[in-house]
């Protein structure tokens, strides 16, 4: 005879959060196969079980000794948060978190669970900027109604079964709420996926599973065939966006993170922040869909400590060419952004391939240059010429291609050199990254511009016509002769040692000027080799490199 449990302690509820692993991981493809909103990129089951494996992993965190349902149910609302994936997985966490904050004795009994699905109910609709009929939000609702009308006397395993099947039915309704399941013919993935969740719990309490007939809509099977061009349409029409954002923000508050939900509204759509409910030390699971990645991220770091972001790109831009179908022969290409004629053919004569920035680059240009190589591994050394949070939104999207992409450390032309001089195609892809980048690290840089403007800078205040002399972007050096200046900067920069200076003569520098100044340095720092090169760069009369 089956054991019907009349409560649940933290072994069941362990057992329970294995059963959901499960059940997702049987049922994943289905799952993923259901995924057509709000983008059709069929990963709602593998996110769903992400999400709940992260869960399971957090329970190690227990130990041995046995606990109760109220520390087994925090520790998977806490794994829940902090490994959700996607739109699903963030609704997951929130059903984790009313269970935790639900449960708050040893036993999880019948009053303890319709307290759980009502209280995840209202977590969830908060998460969801934008709540949408014919969801994930919508079956879980139902769950929480159908447990919450349950007969004040029932017991433990008749609440369990009652919000099963309500979730189950509210599921089978979501093709008419929603119009893009009506037309693809499937019921919502993520519901799909909560009543996997549901069955998982009832199967602990009573030992037995419930049946479930497929969870088709009627007329589906003669749809089959019109359901690649639907979903190809709704790909774009339902987003309209090119990226999943997704990280974790603590060291915040309630108004910071209200105001990220704001702005990230501004960006994009999809938004939905969660968090694991921990007392003054939350953790915010945050997700959206944008067209600009690194505005969502820097939206983040105005609200505290990111940490685990991670940028999926689904939709290509409009414009984007044809992989080509041969790969080249060499492993991997070196691309570098190069200002000045002479620095790019510096650059290839050592064979990499070559992106000028003699004004302004966009982000669309520096993708087109990745795809323009031909290869599917691409390091990239981008000398300052776009920011960070850009030049993360242009790998998720040359990744999308099936190309490795790795930026390396490069701040200057100067830096890049170094770097390309220790290039090695014949090593792997991770220690040559590691060499070129440990290059491009250890050689300090500075330039010598003239001022344009009179300002106030870290050493005073310079003049129009000043030499400028400048450590990375600090400047240090002011002196009324520009020559005077570059050698003041030369001996700051090889205070701390060195062996080999390289210098790039910019457009607007004089030969005399590069004679002058490498003249200098053999004169002062005997023993240190100088290389001097027309890089033509527009703005820095002189580059330095110091290895």
């Amino acid at each position: 005879m089956l054991e019907v449990l009349e409560t649940v302690d933290g072994t069941a509820l362990h057992r329970w959060a294995r059963a959901c692993a499960a059940g997702i991981e049987k049922h994943c493809d289905e799952i993923n196969d259901l995924n057509v909103f709000p983008v059709p990129d069929a990963d709602t089951g593998t996110n769903l079980l992400a999400t709940m494996r992260s869960a399971v992993d957090a329970l190690s965190s227990l130990g041995s000794a046995a606990a109760s349902a109220s520390g087994v149910a925090k520790a998977l609302a806490r794994g829940a948060v902090t490994g959700a994936r996607g739109n699903s997985g963030a609704i997951l966490s929130q059903v984790l978190r009313g269970v935790a904050e639900a449960a708050d004795t040893d036993l999880i009994d019948a009053r303890t669970l319709r307290s759980a699905l009502r209280h995840a109910a209202a977590l969830a609709l908060e998460a969801v900027s934008v709540p949408m009929e014919g969801t994930i939000v919508t079956v879980l609702a139902a769950a929480a109604d159908a447990a919450e009308q349950g007969h004040a006397d029932a017991r433990l395993s008749e609440i369990a079964t009652l919000a099963a099947d309500a979730a189950a039915e509210a599921l089978m309704r979501t093709p008419t709420q929603l119009d893009v399941l009506g037309a693809a013919g499937v019921v919502d993935a993520g519901g799909r996926g909560l009543v996997v969740i549901l069955d998982a719990l009832v199967e602990v309490v009573t030992g037995q599973a419930p049946e479930r007939a497929p969870f088709r809509t009627p007329g589906a099977d003669e749809r089959d065939g019109e359901n690649t061009c639907v979903v190809d349409h709704v790909a774009h029409a339902v987003s309209g966006q090119d990226y999943e954002v997704m990280y974790l923000v603590a060291e915040t508050d309630a108004d910071h993170i209200a105001r990220l939900r704001a702005r990230l509204c501004e960006l994009g759509d999809s938004v939905v922040i969660v968090s694991d409910g921990s007392d003054g030390s939350a953790t915010w699971s945050v997700h959206v869909h944008c067209s600009d990645a690194g505005a969502a991220v820097e939206a983040g770091l105005d609200a505290g400590r990111l940490r685990g972001v991670r940028i999926t790109c689904f939709v290509l831009d409009a414009t984007r060419t044809e992989r080509p179908r041969e790969l080249g022969a060499a492993p991997r290409a070196v691309l570098s952004v190069v200002e000045g004629e002479g620095a790019a053919e510096l650059f290839a004569q050592e064979g990499a391939h070559v992106l000028r920035s003699d004004g302004t680059i966009t982000r669309a240009q520096l993708l087109a240059a990745i795809r323009a190589t031909g290869h599917g591994e691409v390091m990239v050394l981008p000398n300052g010429a776009l920011a960070a949070q850009d030049l993360v939104a242009v790998g998720a999207q040359a990744r999308a291609d099936d190309r490795e992409v790795v930026f390396l450390p490069s701040s200057s032309t100067v830096q890049a050199l170094a770097a390309i001089a220790v290039h090695d195609a014949d090593r792997i892809a991770v220690d040559d990254a590691f060499a070129m980048s440990e290059a491009a690290a250890a050689t300090r840089w500075g330039s010598l511009r003239i001022a344009d403007e009179r300002a106030l800078t870290y050493v005073g205040t310079c003049e129009p016509g000043d030499g400028l002399g400048l450590v990375g972007h600090e400047v240090v050096v002011i002196e009324r002769d520009v020559a005077a200046a570059g050698c003041r900067l030369v001996d700051l920069v090889l205070g701390a040692g060195g062996e080999l200076v390289t210098i790039l003569l910019g457009a607007k520098a004089a030969d005399e000027l590069g004679e002058r100044v490498a003249g200098y340095i053999t004169s002062r720092h005997p023993g240190v080799e100088v290389m001097v090169y027309t890089g033509g760069q527009s703005r820095d009369l002189l580059q330095f490199g110091v290895e």
